[in-house]
This record gives C-alpha cells, sequence and structure tokens, in this order.
C-alpha cells in the first residue's frame, strides 16, 4: 500500500524548512501553526508512512541532521541539564540517520563507541553495571554524571535503534533479553515491561507496544527473533480473521495512526491495523 501520497504526507513535508528541518529537533516549546511538530516527530511520521532515503525529504532531512552532527550548523533545542548535551544530542542525531542510511562516517563513528559500551558491558553473558560506567567513561571520555540516568538506563529508543544488527552476535541475544525484560520498558517508546502483552488489545498503549516490537524485529539475529515468538503468538490471537487487527478508534494517535486520509470507515482502520501487523509478523518470521 502507498500512504506516501495521502494527506498526512502532504502535510507534514508542506511544513518542512529549507534547510531541511521542521524547527526544533527533540523539544516542542509552545507550538504555533507554522511549526506543530519537531523535526524528530515528522521523520518518525514520514518514516511510518513509508519514505526512505530514496525519497527528496528524507535525503534533504538526513544533510539538516549531518550537518547538525559534524558542528555546520546547530539545532534549536535548548539545552537538557539532565545529561550531558553534546553526547545526547550526538546520539539522537545518529540514531536517526542511521535509521534511513547506513552510510555515513560521523553516524557510524558514534554508532561503532555504543556498540563496544554494550559489547563489554555484556562479555560474561549478563549485565555488568560497573562495567558500563567503566566503559562509558572511556568511549566518551567524561566522568559519569551521577544524575544522568536517561543515558545509564540505555534501554530506550536511541541505543536499540542506534544498535540495531551492530553488536557482536553472541553478546546481542542477551541484550536483547536485557531489553525485553527491563521493568520499566523501552523510553520514549513504551512505559511497561515489554516481555508483558498489553492487557487491552484496543488501546493506545498497544500501539506503542507495536512500536516498540517494530524497533526490535529489525534485529535480524534469529535467536533476537526467537525471542520475539510469544508476539507472534499474541497478535495470532487477537486476529479478527485471516491477515486482519483492529485496534479501534482510540488507536488514533497521530504517529502510527492513521495511515490513510481517514478513519471514518471502519474498513479503512482495518485496512491500516492490518497493514502494520502484517509487516511487524513477517518481520518476527519471514
Amino acid at each position: 500500500m502507498n500512504y506516501k501520497e495521502g494527506k498526512w504526507a502532504k502535510k507534514i513535508i508542506k511544513l518542512q524548512h529549507d534547510d531541511g528541518s521542521w524547527g526544533y529537533f527533540h523539544s516542542l516549546s509552545n507550538p504555533v501553526p507554522t511549526q506543530p511538530i519537531t523535526t524528530e516527530q515528522a521523520l518518525r511520521r514520514l518514516e511510518i508512512l513509508g519514505f526512505t532515503i530514496d525519497d527528496k525529504p528524507i535525503q534533504k532531512a538526513v544533510r539538516y541532521l549531518v550537518n547538525c552532527l559534524t558542528g555546520k550548523m546547530k539545532t534549536p533545542d535548548r539545552e537538557e541539564k539532565t545529561h550531558n548535551w553534546k553526547i545526547y544530542t550526538e546520539l539522537m542525531l545518529s540514531t536517526w540517520i542511521r535509521r534511513f542510511t547506513k552510510d555515513n562516517r560521523a553516524a557510524n563513528k558514534i554508532a561503532e563507541k555504543w556498540g563496544e559500551i554494550i559489547n563489554r558491558s555484556f562479555t560474561g553473558g549478563n549485565y555488568d553495571h560497573d562495567t558500563f560506567i567503566n566503559i562509558y567513561e572511556r568511549e566518551m571520555k567524561i566522568k559519569m554524571n551521577p544524575k544522568a540516568g536517561r543515558l545509564i538506563d540505555f534501554v530506550h529508543f536511541y541505543p536499540v535503534s542506534l544498535l540495531t544488527n551492530l553488536l557482536d552476535k553472541k553478546i546481542e541475544p542477551e541484550y536483547f533479553k536485557y531489553v525485553l525484560e527491563h521493568e520499566r520498558g523501552l523510553y520514549y517508546v513504551y512505559g511497561g515491561k515489554l516481555k508483558n502483552v498489553p492487557e487491552t488489545f484496543q488501546s493506545k498503549n498497544t500501539g506503542c507496544y507495536l512500536r516498540a516490537m517494530d524497533l526490535l524485529s529489525e534485529y535480524d539475529n534469529p535467536e533476537c527473533r526467537n525471542q520475539l515468538r510469544f508476539v507472534y503468538k499474541w497478535l495470532k490471537e487477537n486476529e479478527l480473521k485471516e491477515n486482519q487487527w483492529d485496534l479501534g478508534k482510540v488507536s488514533k494517535d497521530g504517529i502510527s495512526f492513521p495511515l490513510s486520509d481517514s478513519w471514518r470507515k471502519d474498513e479503512d482502520r482495518i485496512k491500516d491495523c492490518s497493514y502494520r501487523i502484517n509487516k511487524l509478523m513477517e518481520k518476527i518470521l519471514p
């Protein structure tokens, strides 16, 4: 299905600035009609609608991200004080660059640093927090700020996305298991233990859960994919009929849904939900 020609995509593309951004990158203060979304929100929405590096708006946006990462430009966001803003900005920018292309040297260099940190932290088969701190300080050339919880708790969108198919293949399944069993879930995506499926299928919560599974299903390691079989089973249990699902009207979140121009007709909502879930299931059990 082609959602790239729909009204949602056209609306976002129309708001793109000449420099390739949508204004603020990560934090949106006092949104106005001319700047109702962040660059990050726009990229997430366009990616869900099917845009890739082959599309001009993404090429333009990636050039902007690379310019910010390499110091040619700066994001307009106000610095957050809960963590090292330079490191955090590099992490965010590199993650989004690599979601569209793996051919950028600057982004790959950041990814390799994080790969070294996680590989070393799981060398013994289980996560070792002291090792994480030591290697993090060495790779980032800083002393860890004890209050920088968001970076210490590395189970959130940016590292998990950045490290897709980059870790040592023997380490990767252990890291994957750690992410699935993390009690606080996947920061920025889903606020609950991923090993536990949502209690109510037709809910916005399920939409967030599916976003987390979309992210994890990008890992090609068969041992990782095998850990997601319970998700496949859960989805089959909630199937309306063969290859059809309905997450209900409440799942309309402006990010993952809707994909179609309108949900006035139930069949359009079911089509959108089924399209998304079928794609996920094909990745879990290709």
